[in-house]
């Protein structure tokens, strides 16, 4: 099993998963925080924050996840309310009706959470709605390995650790 580790957050991958974990530059002074993209075929050079770029090349045995974080503005909203990221995803979580961008035959799901003080979301799609007992299964996998530290300077745009 491999392991990526960057800005506080550390994911071991399952087997057959490939990964990374940037912050893209910062753009007209505004503050980029950290981004993880997971996925169970190679990821392109150049993907959206939410798969643009990744998902239309999924095939329907195919999982893509991103951990997105936000801002240090977002802890304690009521959309990040729920303490703790998710630990274990079940079938039901998933429909095509939760995707970004809706392409046929695929679902997702996403989450809005708090994890050791940090703001994030997590968003996963499955590469065919109708093999979600199969996927789920891959999706819970690579959950078990994500783990997230407190805030630094490096993984709070910059800035000092939120409190």
């Amino acid at each position: 099993m491999a392991t990526l580790s960057a800005h506080g957050i550390s994911a071991g991958l399952p087997n057959g998963f490939e990964g990374r974990i940037f912050v893209r530059p910062e753009v007209g002074g505004e503050v980029s925080y950290p981004v993880a993209h997971f996925a169970s075929f190679p990821l392109p050079a150049t993907v959206g924050d939410f798969g643009s770029g990744a998902v239309t090349m999924m095939g329907p045995s195919d999982v893509f996840a991103v951990l997105f974080q936000y801002g240090p503005e977002s802890v304690g909203t009521a959309l990040f309310a729920r303490q703790g990221m998710p630990l274990s995803l079940s079938q039901a979580d998933f429909s095509p009706i939760l995707l970004r961008r809706g392409l046929t035959g695929q679902s997702g799901t996403q989450w809005f959470f708090t994890e050791a003080g940090r703001p994030f979301t997590f968003y996963a799609v499955l590469g065919s709605h109708a093999r979600r007992s199969v996927l789920v299964p891959k999706v819970n996998a690579l959950l078990a390995g994500i783990s997230v530290s407190p805030p630094t300077p490096s993984t709070a745009g910059g800035t000092a650790p939120w409190n």
